[in-house]
């Protein structure tokens, strides 16, 4: 996917000298200086306003943005949470962690979403869910 609101994979390396010994394989992104979950922790823990009304207005249109690109491409995340959010000082925000993103299907797996930020409706009705329980 190519989007600039969502993670990109700029090279792949391993140390591995040849395919059979390879074991871990190391994906090169963008750079980007911390999670939406750090930015909220930091909030909760110094009773501050880490952000300020026009970045949350920026980030919200961009997480949309991002979203609306998936979801037309047939792509649920299922796993959409603060802590796969990332963000820089300029602003930009982009989605990470597609591990467990499907196509979307009439009858989808059990397991989605990080517990605590997952949408009632797939908590009740966790075979059939789609796009919209994802926002």
């Amino acid at each position: 996917m190519k989007h600039d609101n969502i993670i990109r994979i700029v090279d792949m390396f391993t140390s591995a000298e040849n395919a059979q010994n390879m074991q871990d394989a190391y994906f090169v992104t963008h750079l980007m200086d911390t999670t939406l979950e750090r930015v909220l922790r930091e909030h909760r823990k110094n009773s501050i306003q880490v952000l300020n009304d026009s970045q949350i207005k920026l980030f919200t249109y961009q997480m949309l943005r991002a979203l609306k690109y998936i979801h037309s491409a047939g792509i649920i995340h299922r796993d959409l949470k603060p802590a796969n959010i990332a963000i820089n000082v300029d602003c930009d925000l982009k989605i990470l962690d597609f591990g467990l993103a499907r196509q979307a299907e009439a009858e989808m797996t059990g397991y989605v979403a990080t517990r605590w930020y997952r949408a009632p409706e797939i908590m009740l009705n966790w075979r059939h869910y789609d796009k919209k329980g994802m926002l």
